[in-house]
């Protein structure tokens, strides 16, 4: 049923019948209306956090630990320009978030205003979308769109900047079963046709490889679970990227590790001599490949990943399937072939090269602790690291045997 309200009371109501529980943010002027909306009602939590920055963060490790898109709260000027840190991270990990900033009221846009800024332009190299909302009529239809933006196809941060003139007047608002989307539709099932080809090169590979992203946790637990079974299938051994781990348990034999600048070294080499590169939710990042035209040198490669964009970006792929990971992965029927002296000199390799734990000394020895902890606090645990020597000693030591466990910044 569609009614009338402010613009304010609209953001919140199209929360709420998103879904959403949480959101993160910092007050200001240009978006007082909303709060005073937020503040009366209790289906929604509001997380005040103590820099705009930290808002989009926030709402990033909610969405990555959740599955859910994250929602961020700002003012306009300094509030937006904050903001954009955490926008340009959520965008090259791949993270769905909506980031709601306030903006001068309409007649002052252009006018240099007391904190004005090009929201929309600042933001749009580091966004999938962005709005600015002119038409209070606009609004229900612009945020239940960018829900579906953020979180559909290749995740991804959306930003909606809203006048103040706009989120204190009165309008119509639709519930998002009325809202007619526009011509955004991500393709979700790979070619068949591709998907041949990848089963007939893995049919004749003699030294194949799983290389595994972040696109596999993107695409949802049961992702993993298909991945999971796929490899186990072929007998293959698995590498993954630092924004994949998890994807696929640690502790399963065929697991190489990490691969990578700082990956481990059994991972390593076993891409460098592989005959069959199988790509999926991955985009040859440069700290996974170092020089690329000396990576996996004599493979043939098989690429799935949603976004087409990446197919054919970095490194041909001899069969490229456009598709979400989870239908993909679905509809790859393969039975083990002959490649068990492969696996089991991967394997051979992986227990040569294990990590050392008996550093010299007394004190506490990093990488030792690590291993030890995520041993013992089981598989319900979640590591946030941030970024440096800590964060390659988590993706190293930690051991991970689930999506969404490590959270972590990989761009």
């Amino acid at each position: 049923m569609t009614r009338k309200m402010t613009g304010a009371k609209m953001i919140v109501q199209a929360l709420i019948d998103q879904g959403v529980d949480t959101v993160f943010g910092y007050p200001g002027g240009a978006v007082l209306p909303i709060y005073d909306e937020v503040f009366q009602q209790n289906s929604i939590k509001h997380v005040l956090v103590r820099h705009e920055q930290g808002a989009v963060h926030a709402a990033e490790g909610y969405a990555r630990s959740t599955g859910k898109p994250g929602v961020a709260i700002v003012t306009s000027g300094p509030g937006a320009t904050n903001m954009v840190t955490g926008i340009a991270t959520a965008m090259m990990d791949s993270s769905p978030v909506v980031c709601i900033t306030g903006q001068v009221p309409t007649h002052l846009i252009g006018n240099d205003a007391f904190q004005e800024a090009d929201t929309t332009g600042i933001t749009r190299p580091c966004t999938k979308h962005n709005y600015l909302v002119k038409d209070i009529n606009d609004l229900a239809r612009v945020i239940h769109e960018a829900f579906y933006v953020a979180a559909s196809g290749r995740p991804g941060p959306v930003v909606i900047d809203l006048p103040k003139d706009v989120s204190m007047g009165f309008g119509t608002y639709l519930p998002p079963e009325k809202v007619k989307r526009k011509s955004y539709a991500p393709r979700l099932k790979g070619d068949p046709k591709e998907i041949k080809k990848a089963v007939a090169l893995m049919a004749k590979a003699k030294k194949p490889i799983f290389y595994c992203g972040g696109g596999i946790i993107n695409s949802g637990p049961k992702a993993s679970e298909l991945l999971t079974t796929l490899v186990r299938s072929t007998g293959y051994p698995c590498t993954l990227t630092l924004m994949g781990l998890g994807a696929y348990p640690a502790s399963d034999p065929q697991f190489l590790g990490m691969l990578g600048m700082h990956g481990h070294r059994p991972a390593n080499m076993a891409v460098q001599e592989c005959d069959l590169l199988i790509v999926l939710g991955a985009r040859f990042d440069d700290r996974a490949t170092g020089k690329l035209a000396e990576f996996a040198p004599h493979a043939s490669v098989v690429h799935i990943d949603v976004d087409a964009a990446e197919l054919g970006k970095l490194r041909f792929a001899h069969a490229a399937v456009c598709g979400n990971l989870k239908s993909s992965l679905a509809t790859i029927d393969f039975e083990k072939g002959e490649i068990d002296a492969w696996t089991r000199s991967t394997v051979e390799t992986r227990e040569k090269h294990a990590p050392r734990y008996d550093a010299p000394g007394n004190g506490i020895y990093a990488p030792a602790m690590l291993k030890t902890l995520s041993e013992r606090v089981g598989d319900d645990f979640v590591v946030a690291c941030d970024v440096g020597q800590h964060q390659m000693w988590v993706a190293q030591h930690c051991r991970f045997s689930r999506p969404q466990a490590h959270l972590t910044s990989g761009g």
